[in-house]
Formats: C-alpha cells, sequence, structure tokens
C-alpha cells in the first residue's frame, strides 16, 4: 500500500511538472518592438474611420490582440518612455540621452542567459539619443552585454536620422539569415513634425508609419526563421496633448489622459487573431512579457507579463 502511494504522489508530481512546462512553452523564438514616436491615439485607433492608420487599425489589427487601454504611466517623453520599455521601469531620466536608465534592460538580460553575441540584440532609431538604452547606470551591469545600437545619424549615435534610412537598416537586419532575436525600433517622424506644428506632416507620417508597420510584418513572414516564429509588439513611448490641453498636439510631457493613453498590438504565432482586450497594460509590461516568451529572467522589471495575449 505505502509503495503505491509513493508512485502515486510521483506519477501526480510528473503530470503536474509537465502540465507546467506546457503552460510556458510558447513558439516564439524572436522579438521586434516597433516604437512610433508620439502620435495621439486620437488621430490612429481613437479615430474609428482608420482614415490614416488603414492597415495598423483594421487589416491587422485583427491578425493579433489589441490593448484597448495601454498606457505610459510613467514621465512622457521620449527617453523615458523608450527607458521604461527596455527596463521595465519608470524613472525620470534626462530626454536628452547625457544619461542611462538606472536599470539594465532587457538587452542585457537577454545576452547573458543565452551568451549570444551583442548583434543577437539590435536596437535601431532614428534618433540618436536612445543608444543610451543599450546600457545602464548599474556597476553590475555598467558596459556589460551591450546590443549592437544603430541610432541618429547614419547610426552614428547622435543627431536625428530619417525614417527611411531607419528603416533600410531595419530591412538589412530583418531580410538577414542572422536576423536579431531581440529587435527594437523607433521611428521618428510623427514626433518631430507635431513639434513642428505641422498638422500635414503630422498626419502624413502616421500614413508613413503605418505602412512601415505593414511592410515590417512582410518582411518577418518572408524570412524563413523568423516566420511562425516572431512576436512583434507596435506600440508608442508617449502621446501628445489632446486638443484643449495646453498647446494641443504640438507638445507632450504631463500626465494627461492625451500624453498618456497609448496603444499595443501584438503579432504572432502564440498571439491568438482577432483578439480585443480591455484589461488594463502599460509600457513597462513590454519587457517582463519578452522576457517570459523568450526564457530568461528579468528580475528588475516591474511589470507584468502581458498572459491574455497568449495562448500556450
Amino acid at each position: 500500500m505505502k509503495n503505491h502511494l509513493i508512485t502515486f504522489v510521483f506519477l501526480l508530481f510528473l503530470s503536474s511538472h509537465y502540465a507546467q512546462q506546457g503552460t510556458n512553452s510558447y513558439q516564439t523564438k524572436y522579438v521586434v518592438i516597433l516604437v512610433i514616436d508620439g502620435p495621439r491615439y486620437s488621430e490612429t485607433y481613437g479615430d474609428t474611420s482608420c482614415r490614416l492608420s488603414p492597415i495598423l487599425c483594421d487589416s491587422l489589427r485583427y491578425e493579433g490582440a489589441f490593448y484597448e487601454d495601454f498606457s505610459n504611466n510613467g514621465v512622457t517623453y521620449t527617453v523615458p518612455g523608450h527607458a521604461a520599455i527596455a527596463t521595465g521601469v519608470y524613472q525620470r531620466i534626462s530626454n536628452s540621452g547625457t544619461s542611462l536608465p538606472k536599470n539594465p534592460s532587457l538587452f542585457q538580460y537577454y545576452l547573458k542567459a543565452t551568451g549570444a553575441k551583442k548583434n543577437d540584440a539590435y536596437i535601431v532609431a532614428s534618433k540618436g539619443k536612445l543608444d543610451v538604452l543599450a546600457n545602464t547606470e548599474d556597476k553590475k551591469w555598467h558596459d556589460q552585454f551591450l546590443a549592437a545600437t544603430y541610432c541618429g545619424t547614419n547610426g552614428s549615435g547622435i543627431g536625428y536620422g530619417k525614417d527611411e534610412n531607419t528603416f533600410q537598416k531595419v530591412t538589412e537586419l530583418v531580410t538577414s539569415p542572422n536576423a536579431p532575436h531581440v529587435l527594437l525600433i523607433n521611428l521618428l517622424a510623427v514626433d518631430v513634425y507635431g513639434h513642428a506644428n505641422n498638422w500635414e506632416k503630422y498626419q502624413e507620417s502616421i500614413t508613413a508609419c503605418d505602412a512601415y508597420a505593414s511592410s515590417l510584418w512582410s518582411m518577418i513572414q518572408a524570412n524563413p526563421l523568423m516566420k511562425n516564429q516572431t512576436t512583434l509588439f507596435i506600440t508608442n513611448d508617449h502621446g501628445r496633448h489632446l486638443d484643449g490641453v495646453k498647446s494641443g498636439f504640438v507638445n507632450h510631457g504631463d500626465r494627461c489622459k492625451g500624453c498618456r493613453h497609448i496603444s499595443l498590438l501584438v503579432l504572432g504565432p502564440d498571439t491568438p487573431k482577432g483578439l480585443s482586450i480591455k484589461k488594463e497594460g502599460e509600457l513597462i509590461d513590454i519587457s517582463k512579457t519578452i522576457s517570459t516568451l523568450l526564457h530568461f529572467d528579468m528580475p528588475t522589471s516591474k511589470g507584468r507579463f502581458l498572459e491574455e495575449a497568449f495562448k500556450p
């Protein structure tokens, strides 16, 4: 009787163990984060006509999971917003790119956990100041496990480059047989033309980013290594003031709803199609979600795994 009981307990343990393993088994092997810098929600998914974003807000939206309530709950500027994505922690950090994030990034955790070369984690940004995302002030991680970067003018790490040049670099990486397993992309035109108070160009840039997002997803599907193994997160670093709030669409940076309410669309092999998720999500959740999908620990991230967007 005792032996039968021991056998039963052991089998129960095995059943539980493999069931748990199953819930943590995802097809995702590559992760791409596309950050469209600074559109207002009212000009993207908030416009039910999908006039400016006919692909993202209509066809692609129903190919994955869309968060109706997604926010930047930290500082609503470019560098702090991107740092929240990369580190899973909100912090007050210079928006000029003159200081490093206080916490290690998902790129550093990934490179350390896998032992991969730096080109397996890549930051490609139209804004040069975003090369700070590759490093941290944390003494245990500073100058360790640094991702490759191509940021700003000709990837120099300074100035503002053109989105078309940034996307050429993205194309080179995504169509390569050695595509990085972790890639973050920043496109700046929407934000730049907003600050320039150029309403026409601001709108045109939203539509241009819509096309870039579509091209990116098509290139991922055309790469036999990335197809059916890549999760794409399409989001923003911040929004902009609503009409009637301060300078309206021209600026951003406070806690108003226009600056905080952004978007997240998730596409990939582990994400059911046609999901519209009402549960709240936020920028710091992206890093924890990526670490879960790719099976590495990220203990400093304060975000949560966006489990409702994924099926094991």
